[in-house]
């Protein structure tokens, strides 16, 4: 299974990284209604830090910018799955293909956390660097800083490319 299929449906909600119902079903190659059947029937296995609904708005806001291959905004309800969710997931799907694409999930989240791990100890290296080399370098570290700032939704719409500024015409009018 390619990483990037499970990397890419990895959300942060609620300062938790969630999968969502839908996308698990597919990766587990069930149908979202049985996936979220046997969670029912299971209830006991997942308290709210391991799966919880999502309200109205995060689902809205999941359709605009997420890549679920599931149209969301028409869905009543969308249950996530932390990564303790998951796992307990292997326990309540026990087909072959689940069982590999869990340990695939698992890795996932191992990544995205040496991930995290490694940008918070490259931030504080930085900052002892700057410290250290105080106003020397501080353009540099400025823009260093500005790249691994995350990207803000509404700058990735922004417009690129050279603008000027409109001038008005030269009269054309003679002087005699």
């Amino acid at each position: 299974m390619p990483i990037e299929r499970i990397d890419s449906r990895i959300y942060l909600i609620r300062g938790q990284k969630v999968l969502l119902d839908s996308d698990l079903a597919e990766l587990y190659g069930v149908e979202t209604r049985i996936l979220n059947r046997a969670v029912t029937r299971n209830l006991e296995r997942f308290p709210e830090d391991f799966m919880f609904t999502l309200t109205r708005e995060e689902i809205v806001r999941i359709s605009q910018f997420g890549t679920s291959s599931v149209n969301l905004k028409f869905s009543k309800t969308i249950s996530v799955f932390t990564e303790q969710g998951v796992a307990m997931l292997s326990g309540v799907l026990r087909s072959p293909q689940a069982v590999q694409v869990n340990i695939e999930i698992m890795r996932a989240f191992v990544r995205l956390r040496q991930l995290i791990a490694s940008s918070a100890d490259l931030s504080r290296k930085l900052r002892a660097l700057e410290k250290k080399y105080d106003d020397q370098f501080k353009i540099v570290f400025e823009a260093i800083r500005e790249l691994m700032s995350p990207i803000d939704e509404d700058d990735k719409a922004r417009e690129i490319g050279f603008h000027t500024l409109a001038k008005s015409a030269p009269s054309k009018t003679k002087k005699s």
